[in-house]
């Protein structure tokens, strides 16, 4: 079964309000298996336009991914965010199929 993540960009404009948030959502996110892959890290904007912090959260299914987030709990977490941040996220469902042969990997020439 094919994993499942949300992919979030975010401008936090209150971060006391913002770290509320972060407080109340951490048990939604244990309870649905969560796990943090990328949590504000550096980054380059190469392509396109960006938000300041970047978020990227596996979870096991893509199934728990949407549970998580239509869930009461996080549901609620989320409105503690609404007025401390604009987000972009998306739910999206991980490949588990063929990936590129190492020599398909190797740049041209």
């Amino acid at each position: 079964m094919a994993k499942g993540y949300w992919i979030a960009r975010v401008d936090v404009s209150d971060p006391l309000q913002y770290k509320a948030y972060v407080a109340a959502n951490a048990e939604p996110l244990a309870r649905f298996g969560a796990r943090f892959l990328v949590r504000a890290g550096a980054f380059e904007t190469v392509e396109g336009t960006s938000r300041s912090r970047n978020v990227v959260i596996e979870f096991p299914s893509y199934q728990a991914a949407l549970d998580c987030w239509n869930s009461v709990a996080y549901q609620g977490a989320r409105e503690l965010r609404l007025p401390a941040a604009q987000a972009d996220t998306v739910i999206i469902e991980g490949y588990d199929g063929p990936q590129p042969a190492a020599a398909d990997a190797r740049p041209p020439g």
